[in-house]
């Protein structure tokens, strides 16, 4: 294996490696088995503050993501315990839409988001965290708002707490758009 390695020391296939073998940890606990317990199931049962829900609709929520990559990062999920987009209602999937919409107003007109990235990650292999309930990802984005610090330091610097954040976008919610 070591001359096979030798060999091939010069050869370029175009792709540039990031080794982040502290990742290891994350996707082997993908492979446990789930249990019982769905924390979007549960967070609606809580108090907003408590759940970090800034928004309640009829078959959907939204609340902060406890990890978040940016500040104000939202995720929309349907009450229901449902795990693909295929399987959610049209009432289910009509709400994630308008969440996911009066969200970004409500970050645009609160943080002055310059952008956003939404998207949905259905199964572990895709990389869904928590793959048994379907959620959708709201991260806003500000010009220069990336940097090497997250890759070399394993850090994310997020300039406010959750809960203010949470109060921020709970109270200045857009319901219109």
């Amino acid at each position: 294996m070591s001359e096979y390695l030798d060999n091939m020391t010069g050869m370029q296939d175009g792709f540039e490696r990031l080794w982040t073998p502290h990742r290891l940890v994350y996707i082997e606990d993908l492979q446990k088995p789930p249990t019982d317990d769905c924390v979007f199931c549960d967070a609606p049962n809580k108090s907003d503050e408590d759940a970090l829900i800034v928004k309640r609709g009829l078959t959907a929520y939204v609340l902060l993501n406890l990890f978040p990559y940016n500040a104000g990062h939202l995720l929309v999920c349907p009450y229901r315990h449902v795990a693909t987009y295929d399987k959610a209602t049209l009432e289910e999937t009509a709400e994630i839409a308008l969440l996911t919409q009066q969200a970004m107003a409500t970050i645009e007109a609160t943080s002055r988001a310059h952008g956003f990235n939404i998207g949905m990650n259905q199964g572990q292999v895709a990389g869904a965290g928590i793959a048994e309930h379907l959620h959708q990802h709201i991260v806003p984005r500000w010009r220069n708002d990336s940097n090497f610090f997250p890759i070399i330091a394993q850090t994310k610097a997020i300039p406010k707490l959750l809960g203010e954040v949470r109060e921020t976008i709970a109270t200045n919610w857009i319901d219109g758009v």
